[in-house]
């Protein structure tokens, strides 16, 4: 597991608990009931340190290499997956992925950003940043899923849109706000869910949908803390002091009313239980379904756009 710095006090007590199991096994002592004292710290220890996160802590836990990314849920919550592949006008885009599948037994287009696991696989899907055709693709499978009546599940976890020169000169910000329009008028159910970091119009693209809901230790941003602390402050120094101002926590973005809800992690964080938190997140998009279900399409449609015209109004 990687190091979060302020876990480092955890992490030292999970080490010697290793080491007295192994002493334990070896020797064949009984030290349960030591090994059982340290466990209930710890676990005392990730309360208390999980229970004040500050905002750059939770951007740190959010981008944890071991939180579980878009192939983990497929895996976990998802049945009879079949991936589509390509935007049939240039490629296919690996950050992206999507397909069909059952979840609870009824049948879905699901969709999301894929980061990789590890170096390999991070490079493969690009770090979870689309190009054009990723968004582009996007947008077939919700007018597939129109077109056969299926709700659409798109799971969020994106640094942010790919800025590269390719990309802009693909049409990058045309694919993003084409993306977020057809997000608007697709006349099916659309759950979200924040499963990482949101970030920017990368994340909102896909994101513009009748029921919002965010990870506990998640964030969603218009502008990385670092991005934001470099342009403000000419230093990425102020990044934790960016992360305060931005208000990006699943909190914050609960109080302002820019979601529809925040979905509980195991203690200590998703990386740490993973198919914890997928079952989590499985209970409230069932939640979410069974909410816009039956569903009328144009009431769905009109709910969707005035919910988000509503943005910003007192």
């Amino acid at each position: 597991m990687s190091r979060l710095e302020f876990e480092k006090p955890i992490l030292e007590l999970e080490g010697k608990i290793a080491e007295l199991r192994n002493v334990e096994g070896d020797a064949g002592v009984d030290i349960a009931a030591e090994v059982t004292r340290m466990e209930n710290k710890v676990d005392k220890l990730l309360n208390q340190t999980y229970a004040k996160l500050t905002p750059a802590q939770k951007v740190q836990v959010a981008r944890h290499q071991d939180r579980p990314h878009y192939m983990d849920y497929i895996n976990g919550m998802i049945t009879d997956y079949t991936p589509l592949a390509g935007d049939r006008n240039f490629a296919d885009d690996d950050a992206m992925q999507g397909g069909l599948g059952r979840f609870q037994g009824q049948a879905v287009v699901i969709m999301g950003q894929e980061r990789g696991h590890d170096t390999e696989s991070r490079v493969k899907h690009n770090f979870g940043m689309a190009r054009p055709e990723g968004y582009r693709k996007a947008q077939r499978l919700m007018k597939m899923a129109e077109r056969f009546e299926l709700p659409i599940i798109t799971l969020v976890d994106t640094a942010g849109a790919y800025p590269g020169m390719g990309a802009e000169e693909r049409g990058q910000a045309e694919a993003i706000a084409k993306s977020i329009e057809t997000c608007l008028n697709i006349k099916v159910p659309i759950i979200s869910v924040i499963i990482g970091e949101g970030g920017s119009g990368g994340a909102i693209a896909i994101a513009v949908a009748d029921r919002i809901y965010m990870l506990e230790h998640s964030i969603y941003s218009v502008i990385s803390p670092e991005g934001c602390a470099s342009i403000l402050w000419r230093s990425a120094e102020y990044a934790a002091d960016a992360a305060a101002a931005l208000k990006i926590t699943a909190q914050d973005i609960y109080d302002l009313r820019l979601i529809d809800g925040i979905i509980k992690e195991p203690i200590g964080g998703a990386h740490r239980a993973k198919q914890k938190t997928i079952d989590n997140v499985a209970k409230q998009i069932a939640t979410g379904l069974n909410q816009l279900s039956p569903w009328d399409t144009d009431k769905l449609k009109a709910a969707r756009r005035k919910k988000f015209l509503a943005f910003g109004r007192s």
